[in-house]
């Protein structure tokens, strides 16, 4: 009898964390999905983000109130979207033209464009892991890029997040999907910090 009462406990921890994991799954799905217009990316893993966050409290959300905050999200922030992906091309052409070896000092840049392109990448992540509605963007990024500079254990942990997903998507494509979820998690584990 003791064993039954045991397990009772550790079977809902169990089935408690398969949970956020299996909502994890989905809520990367719904993520790519949303992004596949790419410039909705940072609105799709915002709402991605706040829809694990609910999930986490035992809030009630599903794919009509993470649609409703891709909306919100993206009618707020496309500015900043916009900037990230500029930001990220620009780092991307960089380390292009300073491997090409056509530049005096093109050994600096790729050393800038190497460790550019992954702080860029997590100061996005982070912006759109820290928004809520009715924040203003531009205050979210200013205070995530804060954070990704001050808190270096979070932006490692989404670094190996985004490796993780890298070689996802390079060994099973389709895992890919599913594993931005994941991402998404990450975010939320190095925002909550």
């Amino acid at each position: 009898m003791a064993s039954e009462s045991g397990a009772a406990p550790r079977t809902s921890f169990v089935r408690e964390r398969f949970s956020v994991f299996t909502e994890c799954l989905l809520t990367g799905v719904w993520i790519t999905v949303a992004a596949l217009p790419l410039v909705t990316f940072p609105a799709a893993f915002a709402a991605g983000a706040r829809h694990l966050r609910r999930h986490l409290a035992g809030e009630a959300g599903g794919v009509r109130e993470f649609a409703a905050d891709v909306r919100e999200a993206f009618r707020t922030g496309w500015r900043v979207a916009l900037l990230w992906w500029a930001a990220l091309a620009l780092l991307a052409f960089d380390w292009q033209v300073a491997r090409s070896g056509l530049l005096p000092g093109g050994r600096a840049l790729v050393v800038v464009s190497v460790l550019g392109l992954p702080a860029v990448a997590v100061w996005g992540l982070r912006t759109a892991a820290a928004w809520r509605p009715g924040t203003p963007w531009p205050r979210t990024a200013r205070d995530a890029g804060r954070r990704t500079l001050s808190d270096p254990a979070g932006s490692l942990l989404l670094v190996g997040g985004f490796v993780a997903l890298a070689l996802t998507a390079w060994q099973v494509p389709p895992l890919a999907a599913p594993a931005l979820g994941c991402l998404a998690a990450a975010a939320v584990a190095a925002d909550r910090r």
